[in-house]
């Protein structure tokens, strides 16, 4: 049987141990711990890093906003207590819209009493939908013989 070496230790530097032919026995892989690898990353585990909050605004409200007031889109405001106001957004800040309106004086409406809002455009289309006639019956008319 042939002789297996050891590696050497560090307090004994052997030069034939990094040569081409010295022959080492069975090697230990030695790994870091998850931990400290994560540690080490900057990445840290806890409480503090399950999640990430996500942010207080996403700009989507005011986009929408500077849009219908660039095209003075008809708006419909339809409040929480069930009124409905026509009109065009004239300016916006975080808690109140100011809606122009024809013939009718312009209105401050905060935001809080607003259950929803939408085009007018919209109230049209969803009217002509419901007025659209139905698929033709297979029913023929009476008096027609066939």
């Amino acid at each position: 049987m042939a002789s297996v070496k050891k590696p050497p230790t560090p307090a004994e530097p052997s030069a034939d141990a990094n040569g081409p032919t010295a022959e080492l026995g069975p090697r230990k892989l030695i790994r870091p711990s998850l931990a400290r690898v994560l540690r080490d990353q900057g990445v840290t585990r806890g409480p503090s890093s399950r999640k990430m909050v996500p942010p207080e605004q996403t700009n989507a409200e005011a986009y929408y906003y500077l849009k219908q007031m660039q095209s003075k889109t008809p708006i419909v405001v339809r409040l929480v207590d069930g009124e409905e106001l026509r009109g065009w957004i004239e300016w916006y800040d975080k808690d109140v819209i100011k809606l122009n309106r024809e013939h009718a004086p312009n209105l401050l409406i905060p935001k809080r009493s607003i259950k929803y809002l939408f085009k007018e455009e919209e109230e049209r289309m969803h009217k002509r939908k419901r007025r659209a006639p139905g698929p033709p019956s297979s029913e023929e008319p009476s008096g027609v013989s066939g």
